[in-house]
């Protein structure tokens, strides 16, 4: 009977100062008053900081570019509202807003270092790409490359004349050929001294 009464009032104690836990919980988290909070308390200076934040400098928010503001680093950009992102999506890559976005379109630095005006009304990550050091391993073996879906690459004074416009000659020469002399591509466009091979649009 003794043990009985003894398990209890032991019961009853663990639920009552369970219950007072949870209260002191609740009263913590979900009050609204914040102003007797004690600045030298960490629970209370990370819940000032959760609910004071500003969501513009969280890392790994999407939001419009509308909503940024200038110096933004960011990644994952799109080109058209609705889109998804199709800018700066490399591993360690990222993006800089310049001019502030509150206009039709915003300018963005891309990691290239060109400066391209993009539709405001489009969405992008704030942060960096993760795995900034992809680009410094080092392939072990040729085979390596294979497994990565790349292919080899023949030089085209390698080649025979009716190959590549580099092919044929006595030795490494690029003369050959009906081209004459001069880096061409394999169907003969020019490859250099400033020739312009891209759309038309983009030279604009």
């Amino acid at each position: 009977m003794a043990v009985s009464l003894w398990r209890a009032r032991t019961a009853s104690s663990a639920l009552s100062n369970l219950n007072n836990f949870t209260n002191a919980i609740r009263c913590r988290f979900f009050s609204s008053d914040v102003t007797n909070t004690n600045p030298h308390d960490p629970r209370d200076s990370i819940m000032n900081q959760m609910m004071y934040s500003d969501i513009n400098s969280q890392i790994g928010s999407s939001m419009p570019l509308s909503s940024m503001r200038i110096g933004t680093i960011i990644h994952n950009i799109e080109l058209n509202p609705g889109q998804g992102g199709k800018l700066v999506r490399a591993a360690g890559t990222n993006a800089k807003i310049l001019k502030d976005p509150t206009a039709p379109y915003c300018l963005i630095q891309l990691p290239s270092g060109v400066k391209k005006l993009i539709d405001s009304r489009c969405r992008a990550t704030i942060g960096t790409v993760s795995n900034p050091s992809h680009g410094d391993r080092k392939l072990r073996k040729a085979g390596h490359s294979r497994w990565l879906g790349r292919r080899p690459v023949v030089r085209g004074v390698a080649m025979n004349p009716v190959d590549h416009p580099h092919g044929g000659g006595e030795g490494k020469s690029k003369s050959a050929g009906k081209f004459g002399k001069g880096s061409r591509t394999p169907w003969g466009k020019p490859t250099k001294g400033g020739y312009k091979t891209g759309p038309l649009k983009r030279r604009k």
